[in-house]
């Protein structure tokens, strides 16, 4: 199976994302490509990367973000062994996030 990185709209957008200057054009335009929903639940996801990391348990997290556990999971999977973008992300922000967990 061939990825969805090589279909042709996905790297355009890719293309596009990349091409973000700054917070502000990122709202801009993630305001218009997502609904509100989509939104608050990519926005929960990128919370429980964070918490993930920062060794919340799970229950503290579904607690937090509302998020299934099985969602959780998946993420915790993709944090470990995924393509390596939750962690390029957490390793840029990591001062700014959150508090560190103890």
């Amino acid at each position: 199976m061939a990825s969805i990185f090589n279909n042709k709209d996905v790297k355009t957008l890719c293309s596009a994302v990349a091409s973000l200057e700054d917070e502000r054009e990122a709202r801009a335009f993630l305001r218009d490509l997502l609904t509100e929903g989509e939104l608050l639940e990519f926005a929960r996801r990128w919370q429980a990367a964070r918490m993930l990391d920062q060794e919340f348990s799970y229950r503290d997290i579904e607690s937090e973000t509302g998020l299934s556990s099985t969602t959780i999971a998946r993420i915790s999977k993709w944090l470990r062994g995924g393509a390596g973008g939750y962690r390029k992300m957490l390793d840029k922000q990591a001062a700014t996030l959150l508090p560190r967990h103890h």
